[in-house]
């Protein structure tokens, strides 16, 4: 059993901000198909469901940030985990945009929710870092978090979410390095032989894709004049 946490601030007006990438990873996971509808427990939102063979409670504490350990320890102890089968999925300043990381134990790096969620159940949980850069100064932090994602952040947010929801089943059977290259994919498509990037699997072929012509070029003859 697996306890997979969404970090951020409950309400509309936090929606969209860069420290609810977490809160927006466990959406993306709940709406991946087999996980129930939402409800209140734990001084947070609650979804259950299966990944694979696994049974996997997704966890978005309604505490605000810096209280989120409350939620965390709540829901950890009802289900009787360590702090092994928790995952928290949250937003990192020290990578750049569009980067995630896997980490397990640690120090907190002054991040507030997982401050709180130090002091609850200690330090050895795992983490999802899921990079959104530095402002460049310390004083502009809180405000850089609390502030929404830009329209050029779009493309890459995306791309990572799309990661995540590709890659759950290798991340909740502990296959870390095929999660993070599932991300990786959606970030960097693979190119053909050509150079050409390779359409997404739901894009239509253009035109260079079309089947090759194998008529005669008196049969083309023949068809243009028929």
């Amino acid at each position: 059993m697996k306890l997979f946490v969404g970090l951020g601030n409950p309400g509309v007006k936090y929606s969209r901000n860069r420290h609810n990438i977490g809160f927006e990873a466990v959406n993306r996971i709940a709406e991946s198909g087999g996980f129930s509808a939402w409800k209140s427990k734990f001084q947070a939102e609650l979804s259950e469901g299966r990944i694979g063979s696994e049974k996997v409670y997704l966890l978005k504490p309604m505490t605000f940030m810096n209280l989120s350990g409350q939620s965390v320890g709540e829901a950890m102890r009802f289900f009787k985990l360590s702090p092994e089968d928790v995952t928290v999925f949250h937003d990192e300043l020290d990578l750049a945009p569009g980067k995630v990381r896997l980490k397990t134990g640690g120090g907190h790096a002054g991040h507030n929710g997982l401050r709180s969620i130090h002091q609850h159940i200690g330090p050895d949980y795992n983490r999802v870092r899921l990079g959104i850069g530095h402002p460049g100064h310390k004083d502009q932090v809180s405000r850089y978090v609390l502030h929404d994602f830009a329209k050029a952040d779009e493309v890459w947010l995306d791309a990572v979410l799309r990661g995540v929801e590709d890659g759950i089943i290798y991340l909740a059977s502990g296959d870390g390095p095929k999660f993070l290259n599932a991300i990786g994919l959606q970030l960097n498509p693979p190119r053909s032989s050509a150079g050409k990037q390779r359409p997404l699997a739901n894009e239509a072929p253009g035109p260079a894709q079309a089947q090759a012509d194998e008529r005669t070029p008196l049969q083309r003859l023949k068809d243009r004049f028929s």
